[in-house]
Parts: C-alpha cells; sequence; structure tokens
C-alpha cells in the first residue's frame, strides 16, 4: 500500500481532474491514489486500462521516490514539480539523430537561398544534392530533405 499525505492526495486529485492533464499523467495519478486506497492491481488496472505490469511500474516508481517527495512537503511548487516527473515517462533508450541541429539549419538556409542556374527552384533532390556538393553532409535521402524543410 503506498502512504500519501494529505498534500500529495490533494495534488494527484486535482491533477486527475485537470482537463488539462495529459491522458496518461491522469492514469498515473489514478494509479497512485486508488493503491492509497488499498486497491489490487488487478482492479486498478480495470479501472484505469492499463496492463497490471504497467500499474505495478508506476505504484513502484511512486514508492522509490516518496522520500524525496515527503522532503518537499510545505512547498506546492517544488511538490507539483517533483509529482510530475515521476509520473512523466522517462527518455527511452533509441538511435542517436543521423544528422546535427547545426546540420539542418544549413540546410533550410540552403533551401532559402536563390538555386544557381539554370535552376529556378528547389526541388528535394536538388537541396540533397547541393548539401553533399557543399559539404553540409556526406549523404542526405529527399525525404530527410522534406522532413527538415516540413518541421524547420
Amino acid at each position: 500500500m503506498i502512504d500519501l499525505s494529505a498534500e500529495q492526495r490533494a495534488l494527484l486529485e486535482g491533477l486527475a481532474r485537470r482537463r488539462e492533464t495529459s491522458h496518461s499523467l491522469v492514469q498515473r495519478a489514478q494509479i497512485v491514489l486508488r493503491a492509497a486506497d488499498g486497491e489490487p492491481n488487478t482492479q486498478i488496472a480495470a479501472a484505469v486500462g492499463l496492463g497490471e505490469d504497467a500499474v505495478g511500474q508506476w505504484r513502484r516508481r511512486w514508492t522509490q521516490a516518496s522520500a524525496a517527495l515527503a522532503a518537499l512537503a510545505g512547498q506546492p511548487k517544488r511538490l507539483r514539480a517533483e509529482v510530475e516527473r515521476v509520473l512523466s515517462d522517462q527518455p527511452r533508450p533509441g538511435c542517436p539523430g543521423e544528422f546535427t541541429s547545426e546540420q539542418i539549419c544549413q540546410i533550410i538556409a540552403l533551401a532559402c537561398e536563390k538555386p544557381p542556374p539554370p535552376l529556378t527552384h528547389w526541388t528535394r533532390q536538388d537541396l540533397a544534392r547541393e548539401s553533399i556538393a557543399r559539404g553540409i553532409v556526406t549523404s542526405i535521402s529527399a525525404s530527410s530533405i522534406g522532413r527538415f524543410l516540413k518541421s524547420g
């Protein structure tokens, strides 16, 4: 069972009720609140629409952070930030980006330049070839150029 202070309970209940709170954060706040009320993982899982493993994971994460959270009693802003951090997804491992932000900026800047004759406008393929020719990147696909321009 999870022990919650009155301040922690009020904060979690507020998170669970706020319209601006993300769905995943609402679910996780509900998990902690229900666990503090003594509900078993199977019942919590059915109520919040997650698997028992996920419920157990969030209960463990809250339990591991409970000492740090207790130390923030009487500091509502810091407590709220820490609660949201504890109930947020942690960064997932993955491949690092293939291109640096500097390279992406240089490609976007290149797209803003007038193309050399005989071109009248840039195509994604032209930008890819010119990016390689200028040494901005060693290789790049036209679809990557398109993604950068769309997000840029």
